[in-house]
């Protein structure tokens, strides 16, 4: 596959997410305090599923990874807000088996791609651990939020989701100067800006 598809992939998927954090932030400005609207977990799970596309097709662990821990936290949300059952069965169904019908679809004669993902020329193994503990980092902030949704029974997006969503996307960056993707460097320059401008809107809050 030509890079100008991978990219274009790529590039689609970091549109929604800034886009989900740009609709985010133009409510919590109006409001003055930090909204969750259904639209953002929405796009988040669009945008997802292609940047996940787009990691298995440059063969970057570190980006797969990322999505992998968070696809269903998204439709987790989704759920809290009422709004995943509005969708047809089909595409849940779909959504749903989706990153189980990749997994089956990478094995080639019994050998699984993870091999080719682990030993990428192009991503020293030092670097690659380096991304992949960034996208922990930035994917603890779903968990986090999982956890303080499900307490309070519905989907916020709290203080330590921003912070964590900071810290983590700080390191990503890093990674993406040094793996030279101009993808996730677009994606996480934008978020930065709003990550530390929640935090912002939450302090003043309390």
């Amino acid at each position: 596959m030509s890079n100008w598809v991978i990219y274009s992939v790529g590039f689609l998927a970091q549109i929604l997410f800034s886009g989900r954090l740009i609709l985010q932030w133009i409510l919590s400005e109006k409001s003055k305090k930090v909204l969750t609207p259904s639209l953002f977990w929405k796009l988040s799970l669009i945008a997802s599923f292609m940047l996940f596309v787009y990691g298995y097709l440059r063969d970057d662990f570190a980006i797969m990874l990322g999505q992998a821990l968070t696809y269903f936290i998204y439709i987790r949300n989704l759920q809290l807000q009422g709004e995943w059952k509005k969708a047809p069965k089909l595409l849940r169904f779909f959504l749903l088996i989706f990153p189980v019908l990749l997994v089956i679809y990478s094995y080639n004669n019994n050998t699984y791609d993870m091999v080719k993902l682990f030993q990428n020329n192009a991503i020293p193994t030092w670097l690659l651990v380096w991304g992949s503990i960034a996208q922990v980092i930035f994917t603890l902030r779903f968990i986090y939020q999982w956890i303080y949704s499900e307490k309070n029974k519905e989907s916020s997006l709290p203080f330590g989701f921003w912070l964590l969503s900071l810290i983590g996307s700080i390191m990503i960056l890093i990674y993406a100067v040094l793996r030279k993707d101009p993808v996730l460097l677009v994606g996480h320059l934008m978020g930065s800006v709003i990550y530390v401008r929640n935090i912002i809107i939450l302090k003043k809050q309390d």
